[in-house]
């Protein structure tokens, strides 16, 4: 199994540490650690999508942590890290955990060694007074040897074969490049982020600068800054935010999280599958609800597919919601019928359906129609495709959005209000269902940006938010009825649980009935002039 960990460091250029590292606030003492000799071999594809991303995936010995290593970017100066043993991959190559969790940034590109680096590190710990390592601060002393990627790998580079002790500077026929330079790295363990602006404070007055370099791998290729593609950083500026910005700020929030979460359904998480669908509606939603801001040509293509993903993962997570439901209602049959032979039946089948329907979704996640979603995603949120209207005020703009999802809504609520009870009248609610989820992701991508009147949007997206749980609630319990019907109906069934079936069917339809008495209330509440107004 991985472990996983939290980094926060900052690195740093110079000639040397400066003195007086225990004479820094909360610091009682600055004690010399046994120095590393680190050997890491870093994998990449060979047009470097991992490193444009701010990832590095690396096999490195030495050191008080060897084994593979993904590090993946969380802020400026924190990153995830995932640790695997350095046998996880065999013979094979890259360990097949890790290029799950990468492949929503590798997109079917092969992984194959970019750089050998032997790292040469000198430790000192800061310890406070009970003896705890507040943050470690490190010399590194780097030897680098960069290869072309594109190239097959050096012998020596393949793993499971030893490292030379030395670097040449031609392997294999490959052209390579070797590199030397000197680092210097402060990193938290048990200290506040006080501390590091402390050190940082110290380390100014010595003459070191913060490096221009965001890794090791960066600075043995080269690079300097991560380009566009992988995640974007959602964009702030001093000015004051136009509507434009609101909605990019939305679109490459989600696509960010969209890529977070491709690993954990490719491992099958719990609730991945629900995560990534909402991701992928509130990311279609975006992009419908704001069309006017958009160049359409390019927009609606992108929500049409984003429609086909959500549908991908709800055939899997529908049976998660069914088994869930199903077991959870059994409560309403008599204890003499609730007996483990209904449950175990209905937790087997829906978990076979389940599995089912999530490698059918995982399997189309390795296909080039998910890849190439994720291509056009990436490139819309770097080049955003903004028409002039763009440019408005984000308050006027939010104003006016809110309203139009507030009108759509309730014209949908009151037309399946007034239809007579049926099917009609459930596809109807479920038409305001929709609506109300759009409104409320509309208000939560305003407020998420930090716009204006953020407590504005909050009450108003919590009131859609109430509306659309409550006709959630109604969609549900007509869904499982009919399933209950497929169920009683199926060869086999027993003619107990078939009366159970019964039972739980009389129970859906008053979950439905109790939550349509809700609607006018909820619908008065949503519907207020107010909740729309911006300052």
């Amino acid at each position: 199994m991985a472990r996983e960990q939290t980094e926060t460091e900052r690195k740093y250029e110079g000639s040397a540490l400066p003195t007086g590292l225990d004479e820094l606030p909360g610091v009682a003492a600055a004690q010399a650690a046994e120095p590393d000799n680190l050997d890491a071999l870093y994998y990449d594809t060979a047009d470097l999508r991992l490193l444009r991303t701010g990832i590095t995936l690396r096999r490195r010995s030495g050191g008080g942590d060897p084994g593979w290593h993904v590090k993946l970017p969380l802020s400026a100066e924190a990153r995830r890290e995932v640790h695997l043993p350095l046998d996880a991959g065999g013979r094979r190559g890259v360990p097949t955990e890790f290029a799950g969790r990468l492949a929503a940034f590798t997109r079917g590109a092969a992984l194959s060694p970019v750089a050998h680096l032997q790292t040469q590190r000198a430790r000192s710990q800061l310890l406070d007074g009970e003896g705890r390592i507040l943050a470690e601060v490190t010399e590194d002393q780097v030897t680098a040897q960069a290869f072309d990627p594109a190239e097959d790998p050096p012998a020596h580079t393949r793993l499971g074969a030893s490292a030379p002790s030395t670097l040449p500077h031609r392997v294999g026929g490959s052209a390579t490049q070797v590199s030397e330079w000197t680092e210097f790295e402060v990193e938290l363990k048990h200290g506040s982020p006080a501390l590091l602006g402390q050190t940082d404070t110290l380390f100014a007055k010595a003459g070191l600068t913060r490096s221009r370099w965001p890794s090791k791998l960066a600075h043995a290729l080269g690079y300097t800054s991560n380009s566009p593609a992988g995640p974007i950083a959602p964009t702030g500026a001093s000015r004051a935010w136009s509507a434009g910005d609101v909605v990019m700020h939305g679109i490459r929030t989600q696509y960010n999280r969209l890529l977070a979460l491709d690993g954990a359904v490719r491992r099958g998480e719990e609730d991945s599958v629900h995560q990534m669908r909402i991701t992928a509606r509130r990311l279609r939603s975006l992009l419908k609800a704001h069309a006017r801001l958009l160049d359409t040509r390019l927009s609606t293509p992108l929500a049409d597919e984003l429609r086909w993903l959500a549908r991908l993962l709800g055939e899997a997570r529908d049976q998660e919601v069914l088994a869930d439901q199903l077991v959870n209602a059994l409560t309403a049959v008599p204890a003499p019928m609730r007996e483990g032979a209904l449950r175990a039946r209905i937790t087997e089948r829906y978990a076979r359906t389940y599995q089912t329907a999530w490698q059918g979704a995982v399997d189309e996640l390795e296909g080039a129609r998910y890849f190439n979603l994720l291509d056009d995603l990436e490139t819309f949120a770097a080049h955003p495709p903004l028409r002039r209207r763009a440019r408005r005020d984000a308050n006027e703009y939010l104003a006016g959005a809110l309203r139009r999802q507030q009108r759509r809504t309730l014209r949908r609520l009151d037309k399946a209000l007034h239809t007579e009870a049926g099917p009609a009248r459930d596809e109807a609610l479920h038409s305001a269902r929709k609506a109300a989820k759009r409104a409320r992701y509309i208000a939560e991508c305003g407020q998420d940006a930090a716009g204006p009147a953020p407590a504005r949007l909050g009450k108003y997206a919590k009131r859609m938010k109430k509306l659309h749980k409550v006709l959630g609630n109604q969609h549900d319990s007509v869904v499982v009825r009919q399933v209950l019907v497929r169920l009683g109906a199926e060869a086999g069934a027993e003619r107990r649980h078939v009366f159970a079936y019964g039972v739980l069917h009389e129970a859906q339809r008053r979950a439905g009935d109790d939550a349509l008495e809700h609607l006018p209330r909820l619908r008065r509440r949503a519907a207020r002039r107010k909740l729309t107004r911006m300052p």
